[in-house]
Formats: C-alpha cells, structure tokens, sequence
C-alpha cells in the first residue's frame, strides 16, 4: 500500500501562508500542517486550525532563525549573542547553529526546554499536537534529535518527521543544484541513528520524506515524477506552500515566489493521486495503524 502524508510547514509564518494552508486544506490535497509557536501570524493560524476539518497540526519547532518562547537566561547556549538583549533571537544562520552544535556550545537540556516550551504554547492555544518536525530539519543531528524525543514523550506527541529523503525520491526529484544534492546525501548518513532512536523511545514515524531535495523549487513535473516512483509504504511530502505578499518579503525566508508555485503544484497533482494508487493519510493515522498492529 503506499501512503502519503502531505504536511505543510511554516504554518503561522504570515497571514498569506496562512492562507494558503487553509485554501489547500478545504481543497483536500493538505492533510496536515506545522506551526510555528511565536511567528507573527501564530494565533491566526490556530484559530483558523480549530475550524478547518481534516487539517492535523503538529509543533514546528523553531531552534535557528526564529525568537524563543522561553526567556533568554532559560536557554543561554540557543541565543545569538549579538541578538539584542530586550529582543533575543536564536541564530539566524544554519551553519552557524550547526557549527555550535557540533562544538558543543548547545546545550541538549536548552533544545529539550525549548521544545517544550513550543509545544505548550501551541496546546494553550487548543492546538492537539499530533506530531513535531524542527524548522530546516535541524533534528537530523542527533544532538538536536535526542532532545526533540525526549520533550515529545514529556508532551506525549506520539509522532515525528523522518527527515531523510530516500534514494528513490532523490533520483525521482532530479534535477536539482549539485550543493543541494550533496547536503541531502551528507544528512542521510544520520538515518540510521534516527531510525535506531525512534524506535528505541517508541515514537511513530514514517518511512521517509520526499520533497527535501527539492525545497524552493519544488514544481508540477518534479511531483509528477515522485508520485510515479514512489513505492509501497508510508511516506511525507514536505511542502512550503504561500502567497509572495509584503509580509513574506520581510519574514526573513528564503522561499518567496517558490511557495506560490508549490501551492499551484497541489492543487494541480495531488488530486491525481488515486490514478496512482496512493492513499492520502496523516500523523493521527499513522499512530492508530501503529497501535493496531502492536495489538
């Protein structure tokens, strides 16, 4: 059987993501969404959330590139340090983050708080958090993934993304810019960890993602191409859908005209998946399947 979670990330960024989500959503080609904890369009999305069937949400959880829930002396090793003082920030850059990380100037007890700290908030918010990712999959380290675990099972979130995205997928996917293809290859060499670790704490996950490799430039023919090649099993396409408005200008993102194209991309392809033979499914069912199967 093949499966296929559609999840959108970024949920909360601006109202135009907002937007989109919610547009993709009532058009059932979204089957669930992540959303931020402190982004500018955060309570929008929540309320819009509780009123839109058949949307599952999970915890995207921001450690770069983003402002904390907890307050800066709660988490020291996560703030940039040249971040104001009346305004802290985490780290706008990946590498410098993951430059940190491996270090070891990040601290796993910061990453777990934090985490924490997000997933609260979104439940303050009514939110059912049915599963967490980490914004530019920061947890396919496994300081980072480590931490991630354990404030799910402390916030009994039964569900986590599986970050890495199979060969079939890549070759599928192609073509894409050779550094793209190399980080994608790099971060793979942690999925054994990862699939060793969920398995060990007891977390739901599936068996990969799909749409990593072409993040930003994600169009019709390359989900054409991924749907066609996909194989029995339960995968997430990861997907960054919006409108290019003023506030998406100055939100800080890398990915502007591209989630447009994205959002056109689903509402054109996925209603094409029947033909394929391919079930859309979520977070929630994945953890009933899983239930069903221990039994």
């Amino acid at each position: 059987m093949k499966r296929l979670i559609i999840n959108a990330d970024d949920f909360g960024l601006t109202a135009g993501v907002n937007r989109a989500v919610l547009e993709l959503a009532r058009a059932e080609v979204l089957t669930s969404a992540t959303l931020m904890a402190a982004a500018s369009a955060t309570s929008e999305a929540a309320s819009a959330a509780l009123n839109q069937a058949g949307l599952e949400i999970g915890c995207h959880v921001v450690l770069v590139d983003g402002s904390p829930i907890l307050p800066a002396e709660k988490i020291p090793s996560l703030i940039d340090p040249t971040s104001p003082r009346n305004s802290p920030r985490f780290r706008c850059s990946l590498p410098a983050f993951v430059a940190d990380l491996l270090r070891g100037r990040i601290r796993e007890a910061d990453i777990e708080a934090e985490a924490v700290a997000q997933i609260r908030r979104l439940r303050q918010l009514d939110i059912v958090v049915t599963h967490v990712d980490t914004h530019k999959h920061t947890h396919v380290f496994p300081r980072v993934l480590r931490p991630l675990l354990r404030a799910a099972v402390l916030c009994n979130v039964a569900s986590i993304r599986n970050p890495f995205e199979p060969d079939w997928s890549v070759s599928a996917a192609a073509p894409a810019g050779l550094a793209r293809r190399l980080q994608v290859r790099a971060l793979n060499t942690q999925r054994n960890y990862f699939l060793a670790a969920t398995e060990h704490i007891g977390i739901f996950t599936p068996d990969g993602a799909t749409g990593v490799l072409r993040t930003g430039s994600l169009d019709s023919a390359a989900l054409r191409r991924i749907l066609q090649a996909m194989p029995d099993g339960l995968w997430e396409l990861v997907c960054h859908p919006g409108y290019f408005d003023s506030d998406l200008k100055s939100a800080g993102t890398r990915l502007l005209q591209s989630r447009e194209i994205e959002r056109d991309t689903l509402l054109e392809v996925i209603p094409e998946c029947p033909a394929q033979s391919i079930t859309l499914t979520n977070f929630g069912q994945l953890k009933a399947a899983n239930f069903a199967a221990v039994i």
